[in-house]
């Protein structure tokens, strides 16, 4: 059974890295002494051990031990044998290639479908669309392919950002870019706010935090759907309906 957290900011305004997710956290690694932490996206370039060394001193808070993959002999071994597993953010095509470079992608799906308890934030939200053609980073490198791990049957916009109507700003919005994307794609996309993450337990997607999520389709207008809402119904509604 899936038990994945999906947010879209491992930091919001005011906190430190994770701690809005800590009672979050608590519950879904419940039982789970210890975690594999992939920090493959590198924020700002960041080194493995410095990325680490900062997840490290986040999850010793709620008393979980923390490794990185990079320091594992065998990293898809290390990935089988997870207990639960962190991928955090930074840049989502480093982090896609990276994976794909080391033959990653099917073992990671394989063990977080069939219930390793799975944290990601950011880029590690944003690989688990569909595709990762919804994210805000730039393609700094190439991977060989865009197609993420599917977990969810939609792809994420993750740090979601509404037009700013006061803006003097004359460049493209995020709703902007996500309406290009779907000149060429069918996929829905979730535009998810800083706060707020998706929780799959199972079968059933929720949306979780204090704020709401903006979804885009393919021929009808952008939509909301409340915290709390069952984002695979709510969607569905909205998809008949229009």
């Amino acid at each position: 059974m899936k038990n994945v957290i999906l947010a879209s900011t491992s930091t919001v305004h005011g906190s430190g890295f994770l701690e809005y997710l800590y009672d979050e956290l608590i519950a879904s690694f419940d039982g789970i002494d210890h975690v594999l932490f992939i920090p493959y996206a590198r924020p700002s370039g960041l080194s493995y051990e410095d990325y680490t060394s900062k997840a490290k001193l986040a999850f010793k808070k709620i008393n979980i031990n923390l490794t990185g993959i990079h320091e594992q002999q065998n990293p898809e071994n290390a990935i089988k044998s997870a207990k639960g597993i962190f991928i955090g953010g930074g840049n989502t095509f480093v982090l896609t290639k990276t994976l794909y470079d080391n033959n990653l992608i099917p073992v990671l799906k394989e063990v977080v479908e069939t219930g390793t308890p799975y944290l990601g934030t950011s880029a590690g939200s944003n690989i688990c669309g569909q595709t990762i053609g919804t994210t805000n980073d730039m393609p700094i490198v190439y991977p060989p392919s865009f197609i993420g791990l599917g977990l969810i049957p939609y792809n994420i916009n993750s740090h979601y950002l509404d037009p700013d109507p006061g803006s003097t700003h004359m460049g493209e919005t995020r709703e902007t870019r996500i309406n290009e994307f779907h000149v060429f794609n069918e996929i829905p996309v979730i535009g998810l706010r800083e706060g707020s993450w998706i929780k799959l337990k199972g079968s059933e997607i929720k949306l979780q935090g204090n704020k709401t999520a903006r979804v885009f389709a393919p021929g009808i207008p952008a939509f909301e759907i409340s915290s709390g809402s069952q984002i695979e119904k709510s969607i569905n509604n909205i998809l008949k309906a229009g």
